[in-house]
Formats: structure tokens, C-alpha cells, sequence
């Protein structure tokens, strides 16, 4: 009872703080932000504990930022006939991170991190596969084509510097670093260098970026 008390608390955005004092529980779960439970999770492999983050992106309709329906997407709430992509493309698909950083740089988390979310499919992390079984995944709001907004970056870097804290991180990765061919997120415009000074972390951290 006192987890849900706890959850429930963070959903009703009681209590906000401030980025830099992000702290994860020994739930897994951020302390006072948005927590939007998703049913797209499961166990951890035995042993297995978060040694990778992995940043994605994502906006629903392609493109198109606010509403809720990655929210939607995640819980497994959408109505795929809202939208002729939906329908095409999201019926039926069970997927989710477990935290999604809006426009706004507000935080929202969908799966504990001591859990294993289904975001980053068929993947390899350097000869390593499932990165699922050992891994955090990020979502920004935002495209392939726009750059991501300052208050995402200080968001991301707050959580990051959160997890780094809390779990043996030892590497950041984009979704199309771990699976090259059939994903490109979080693209282009995303910006690493920033992302490491923010979150003060060493080059060791990007192993798939060049300095």
C-alpha cells in the first residue's frame, strides 16, 4: 500500500521539484514526477541490472508534439483509429520506455527502472544482444528533422546524472547506435556533446561517439 500511496502522490504532481534533485527510489522510481504505469514491462533476466541508458525519440502523430497519445501508446490506451497512422502502424504494438521527457522538459515515467521496458527491440550493444534485458530507455518528444528543446537537454541531464547515481552506468547510446539499419532516433539534431557536459560525464560514457 505504501508504493501505491507513493505512485499515486507522483501522479497527481504534488510536491514538484527541481531537475537537479532528481532521486531514484529503491522502487526504481523517480521521487515526485508523473508516473503513468505501463503494463509493457517484465522482470529482468536474473542478474541482470542497468548498465546502459538509451536515448530515443518520438512524437505521435508523426511530427506533431503535445497531447497524450505516446501515453496512450504506452499503457496500451491509444485508439489506432484516431489517426490513419496509428492504424497503420501502432495497432496492436505493445511497446515503452521508461521515461518519456516532453517538449516542456516535463518528466514522465512509465516503467520502473529496476524492470525491464520494451523499447529498444532487436538490438546489440557491441556484440551484447536483448538490451532490454540490461538497459533505461529514454524517450525525448521530438523528430529526426527538429532540434530538441534546452529545457529537454536539462531535463535528460538531470535524469541521467539520477541514474548514474543510482545503478552501475557505464554507457549512454542512441536507439540507432544498438540497432543500425532499422532505427535512426534520436537523429541528427541531437545533440551528445551537450548531453555529456550537462550531465558531467566522462567520454567514456559515449563509446559510439567520436571526439
Amino acid at each position: 500500500m505504501r508504493a501505491v500511496t507513493r505512485r499515486a502522490r507522483r501522479a497527481s504532481g504534488e510536491g514538484a521539484m527541481s531537475v537537479r534533485d532528481f532521486v531514484v527510489d529503491d522502487e526504481g522510481w523517480v521521487r515526485d514526477v508523473r508516473a503513468l504505469p505501463s503494463p509493457n514491462c517484465e522482470a529482468r533476466p536474473d542478474g541482470a541490472v542497468p548498465t546502459l541508458i538509451v536515448v530515443h525519440n518520438i512524437s505521435l502523430p508523426p511530427g506533431e508534439f503535445g497531447g497524450d497519445a505516446i501515453g496512450e501508446l504506452f499503457q496500451n490506451r491509444l485508439d489506432c483509429s484516431a489517426h490513419p497512422y496509428y492504424d497503420a502502424h501502432l495497432r496492436g504494438l505493445r511497446v515503452s520506455s521508461h521515461f518519456l521527457i516532453r517538449r516542456d522538459g516535463a518528466l514522465d515515467q512509465f516503467v520502473s527502472c529496476d524492470a525491464r521496458a520494451w523499447h529498444a527491440g532487436v538490438s546489440n550493444f557491441f556484440g551484447r544482444e536483448r538490451c532490454n534485458d540490461f538497459s533505461i530507455g529514454i524517450e525525448l518528444e521530438g523528430t529526426d528533422h527538429v532540434p530538441f528543446e534546452p529545457a529537454q537537454y536539462e531535463t535528460l541531464a538531470a535524469l541521467v546524472r539520477a541514474l548514474v547515481a543510482r545503478y552501475p552506468i557505464d554507457a549512454l547510446a542512441g536507439h540507432s547506435d544498438i540497432a543500425p539499419g532499422r532505427k535512426t532516433d534520436p537523429g541528427p539534431f541531437f545533440d551528445w556533446p551537450r548531453l555529456a557536459r550537462q550531465a558531467a560525464l566522462a567520454d567514456r560514457h559515449f563509446p559510439y561517439r567520436k571526439r
